[in-house]
């Protein structure tokens, strides 16, 4: 974008703004952030106050994808809950404004980290970092859906049966190459889904470390953010997707724990880990994990292959898309090997 398009489009954001937000004066700024490989986030500056602007990616999409109106209602609907959101402040449904639809919510200072060994904190806190999230996740999928006017936001059961429809039909609508390992991984989880158990709550969809803001220097988490994935679903699809990075290699584009010692890094091994979120949940442990583990294999590697093919097509909010191509035979692999252990290999 030239310096005159973007004049021409912070002239627009201060027209709507005036009209939708005229609290926040006008708009003085537009800088992307580099995070974020879907829905394209920048920092605005408006004369009171600074926002994220989060909006949906230019070009063709697939159907149902980048639905910044879902996120913005629910972020909406989690403001007076223990889920740490965002304010959500507007959300603009005309496409002619900026090119998209976007909403405005809160900018949240306080600490991003990427790494799972968390090497920014020292060892007898990393624990307290770990326990923050999953207490967190656990608090989501506490919440009352149906007080929170969330009923109607997604089909309750049969979740994963559904999901694998979706995810699947995306992957192959997507796929730019046959991947032996993604196909197997897919007749397992067909083969093995688990029986309907009922359970229903607000997913993420998305949880992770680098998903949320923790307050400066705090294990406390200031804002859970990226909710486009979110739905009503079975609260184990979350706590697996998170797990994840306890198995995920130490090094590439996506850093987990695989083959570290926890114990010597302070933190807490799968097991504690579900523990303490069944404990804030007051449930028991779950059985099928390994189903749920490797279906978040899956999951994640059909994301990835979205994200792969709209690098492809130039529509892509990074460079980095690219590079996110060549973790989906991996990851595939990886889901692979959790069916095995489900079978005693």
């Amino acid at each position: 974008m030239n310096a005159q398009e973007g004049k021409a489009q912070l002239s627009a954001l201060t027209a709507w703004i005036s009209q939708h937000a005229p609290q926040l004066g006008s708009a003085l700024s537009l800088q992307k952030f580099d995070a974020g490989q879907s829905n394209p986030s920048f920092l605005l500056k408006c004369d009171h106050r600074q926002l994220v602007l989060r909006r949906k990616p230019a070009g063709e999409l697939l159907a149902s994808a980048h639905a910044v109106d879902r996120e913005f209602r629910l972020i909406s609907a989690l403001q007076n809950t223990p889920v740490p959101v965002p304010e959500a402040i507007a959300l603009c449904e005309d496409n002619s404004v900026i090119g998209s639809m976007f909403y405005l919510m809160s900018y949240e200072p306080g600490d991003i980290l990427w790494d799972p060994a968390l090497p920014e904190i020292i060892r007898n806190r990393r624990a307290d970092y770990y326990f923050s999230l999953v207490g967190t996740l656990a608090e989501l999928h506490r919440v009352d859906y149906k007080a929170c006017g969330l009923e109607d936001f997604g089909k309750p059961g049969n979740y994963y049966a559904r999901q694998l429809a979706r995810w699947s039909s995306q992957y192959e609508a997507s796929a730019t190459a046959v991947i032996n390992e993604m196909d197997q991984l897919i007749t397992w989880l067909a083969d093995n889904t688990p029986a309907d158990d009922g359970q229903s709550c607000i997913i993420h969809g998305d949880y992770r470390l680098d998903n949320v803001i923790f307050h400066r220097g705090e294990s406390k988490i200031r804002a859970v953010l990226d909710w486009e994935l979110a739905t009503l679903g079975h609260p184990m699809a979350d706590l697996a997707y998170y797990l994840m990075a306890l198995r995920l290699p130490r090094t590439g584009e996506i850093k987990g724990l695989q083959n570290e010692d926890l114990a010597t890094l302070g933190i807490p091994d799968e097991d504690s880990l579900i523990d303490h979120y069944c404990h804030v949940r007051g449930i028991n442990r779950p059985a099928h994990t390994e189903f749920y583990l490797a279906f978040s294999f899956f999951r994640l590697a059909a994301i990835l292959q979205g994200v792969y093919k709209r690098g492809l097509d130039g529509n892509a909010s990074s460079e980095r898309a690219i590079r996110m191509g060549k973790l989906v035979q991996p990851l595939a692999a990886m889901g692979l090997s959790v069916t095995r252990q489900a079978a005693g290999i």
